[in-house]
């Protein structure tokens, strides 16, 4: 599954991993900011890595979270769903707006491969620095590049170059207007 190969989601381990990740995301989903003690503890089992000075409003939302890595200073609002089937990279110092949904989650083109219960994810990494607006949606597979920013409500369906903002559904790049005088 991590690799990004077809997976069946009702297998036994996956299925008590991702129950191990939804007591762990109630009981992180119960507490206040002001539990930080708390909050780290939980994150500690939760999460792949957490870096220092990040902060992350509840409710949050994952698969497994144990696919989760973010770098130092990472920041993201309230109601956010990352499904990580696959890896999800978050560079130091990124910002991330509410009910953004990062998705490394996705499904066969396939109806017959469909049809057999079968999935697959596809990684998603997001640069240092990147602002995502929110509501904004990421979809598997894309990787953004560092300083970029995302649009509030922005569908990514493709990846991101360092330093380029895009917005809209499908998300495209904003194109400076030339200064008048």
């Amino acid at each position: 599954m991590i690799a990004g190969e077809l997976y069946r989601p009702g297998d036994a381990e996956l299925v008590t991993a991702r129950a191990r990740s939804q007591a762990l995301q109630r009981d992180y989903n119960a507490t206040t900011v002001a539990e930080t003690d708390n909050r780290k503890a939980i994150l500690d089992q939760w999460l792949g890595r957490y870096g220092s000075g990040c902060a992350l409003r509840s409710p949050f939302y994952t698969d497994y979270g144990s696919n989760i890595y973010l770098g130092d200073d990472v920041f993201f609002n309230y109601g956010c769903v990352l499904l990580d089937v696959c890896p999800i990279r978050v560079g130091d110092m990124t910002q991330i707006g509410p009910m953004v949904q990062i998705l490394t989650a996705d499904h066969p083109r396939d109806a017959a491969t469909r049809d057999a219960g079968l999935e697959f994810g596809r990684a998603i990494t997001i640069g240092r620095n990147v602002w995502i607006g929110g509501g904004a949606i990421i979809l598997p597979g894309i990787s953004i590049g560092d300083d970029a920013v995302i649009g509030a409500g922005a569908v990514v369906t493709r990846d991101v170059p360092a330093g380029i903002t895009v917005a809209g559904n499908p998300a495209r790049p904003l194109v400076a207007k030339p200064a008048t005088d």
